[in-house]
């Protein structure tokens, strides 16, 4: 979950990630900083993201972004 954190502090260094939920609806990430994070992720783990994968509940929470990572055949 650190890599994680870490890089949602580099594409938002605003928000407390950790402790925050609802990153969709409560406009912590918009759609252009899913584009950024999902490259982020792809650079960061051994996955490929599939475009039906990019969905604003797959980007909700740590846990769901952590749910997408290990979908795609990443480990957190």
């Amino acid at each position: 979950m650190e890599k994680l954190v870490a890089i949602l502090n580099e594409i938002r260094p605003e928000y407390d990630w950790e402790n925050a939920d609802d990153f969709i609806a409560n406009g912590m990430l918009d759609s252009f900083d899913i584009i950024v994070l999902v490259t982020e992720l792809e650079s960061a783990y051994p996955i490929s993201v599939d475009g039906s994968d990019i969905l604003a509940e797959n980007f909700s929470s740590l846990e769901a972004i952590a749910d997408l990572v290990r979908k795609s055949g990443g480990i957190v």
